[in-house]
């Protein structure tokens, strides 16, 4: 194998791409090898039907692609694929040998009990079968992976940067560094340190740092490696990679059905908003989002056109600027729905901190040098942070925005994000937008 390819199968993509690969086919042989299994143990005749009817050779195919791509879904529900790289011996069974007995039970339920078998062992039979073989071959397939990529010995490529050469103006990495380590003089600033992680997170690397005495004394953040020297992890996130896969799951498909079960409400909010005033329906605006990186944020159009004429301008009381819809749509929040599509492409969540515009995300971080570790997630279309603070028409506010937002950041669950949306619906449903 070429020095490039070894180096390709050794990254976070390569591996995940190996993975995948190495589940879907096993997944398939499984299927084969459970047909036979049956065929010889207990005479199924499914096998001999594939030779001898052609209705039978189309159901055995399908259930050949179905049942491995079923197999595949379940392994990324469990978020086994997000970070092969660091999977551990204990964690790498524990999630194969979970996701083999779900994917056994459901199987069980939904093809192999309704079966025609001699007595109730032949059930038991069945199961034990498909949960041996899937729990097996594909566990030997994902440790010969992980050996073959050396997964147990990873470490992640590091770069030491000194806080005074990231100051003094754009930070370049060598090729393929995965993680970052800064090196902090306990008299470094705050607002130094903070600069610099906001120059880093648009780099898509782990981020972390020495941790000065105070750090240490005040305990303010996880300590995540004691080898060498105390490092403070700032890209760890508090969710597990089973939750965090949830939550994307959920995320994409609640804003497809809201876009489609929605789909006559928006249309009728669209049509109000082009009879009542001229301009666009839609507004699209430059936030800054997920690792600091700019998207386009999609909004139902509440303000008549042009109406910053080119300065960013925070919406006041009695705002002038909005239209007569528009103050209807911003009290139920009824101008954030076009968002749903900057969910299901990526570009946000449905909870997480709302995104800013570059201009005041300046003038907050003069105030709170900590904005940057929002950058750690996606931003949302709902948070802790528009539930308590509301509309912000002052830095202040976005300040404290923030600040409940970062704490939900490190205390994320999913049982949050729920209570959230929860709190959420009852101020939609209550009108205490702006």
């Amino acid at each position: 194998m070429s020095k490039r390819l070894s180096t390709y199968f050794r990254s976070r993509r390569g591996r995940q791409l190996l993975y995948v690969a190495g589940d879907l086919l096993m997944s398939a042989i499984v299927w084969i090898c459970f047909l036979l299994l049956r065929w010889v143990v207990e005479g199924d005749d499914r096998i001999s039907g594939f030779w001898e009817s052609i209705g039978a050779a189309i159901s055995f195919s399908r259930a050949l692609i179905a049942y491995p791509t079923f197999c595949l879904l379940v392994y990324y529900l469990s978020g086994y694929y997000l970070q092969p790289q660091k999977r551990r011996l204990s964690s790498e069974f524990l999630t194969t040998f979970i996701s083999a007995a779900v994917i056994t039970l459901i199987a069980f339920f939904y093809i192999i009990i309704d079966d025609v078998v001699p007595d109730h062992y032949a059930y038991y039979n069945s199961l034990l079968m498909l949960f041996g073989l899937q729990f097996g071959l594909v566990y030997l397939m994902r440790i010969g992976i992980s050996f073959f990529t050396r997964a147990y010995r990873y470490r992640p490529r590091t770069y030491t940067l000194q806080l005074s050469d990231a100051e003094s103006g754009q930070i370049t990495l060598p090729p393929a560094t995965e993680r970052v380590i800064i090196e902090v003089p306990d008299n470094a600033s705050e607002q130094q340190l903070y600069r610099t992680i906001g120059k880093l997170y648009p780099l898509k690397v782990e981020i972390a740092f020495t941790a000065r005495t105070y750090d240490l004394l005040m305990g303010r953040t996880s300590i995540q490696d004691f080898s060498e020297q105390p490092l403070i992890s700032i890209t760890a996130n508090p969710m597990s990679d089973f939750q965090l896969t949830i939550k994307r799951s959920f995320d994409m498909l609640m804003s497809l059905l809201c876009l489609v079960l929605l789909s006559p409400l928006m249309a009728g909010i669209a049509l109000a908003i082009k009879c009542t005033s001229p301009g666009s329906v839609l507004y699209s605006q430059e936030r800054i989002g997920h690792y600091g990186r700019p998207f386009q944020i999609l909004k139902f159009r509440t303000m008549r056109s042009n109406a910053e004429n080119g300065k960013p301008m925070l919406t006041q009381d009695d705002d002038p600027r909005i239209t007569n819809v528009g103050h209807w749509l911003r009290k139920y929040r009824l101008d954030e729905l076009p968002q749903l599509w900057n969910i299901l492409k990526g570009d946000m969540a449905i909870v997480g901190p709302r995104p800013e515009r570059r201009y005041f995300i300046e003038q907050i971080a003069e105030k709170a040098p900590y904005y940057c570790l929002i950058y750690k997630i996606r931003p949302g279309l709902t948070s802790w942070g528009p539930i308590k603070v509301g509309y912000t028409d002052t830095i202040e506010k976005m300040i404290q925005r923030l600040n409940y937002d970062i704490a939900y950041m490190e205390n994320m669950s999913i049982r949050h994000d729920l209570k959230i949306l929860f709190y959420t619906i009852g101020v939609i449903i209550h009108g205490k937008g702006k």
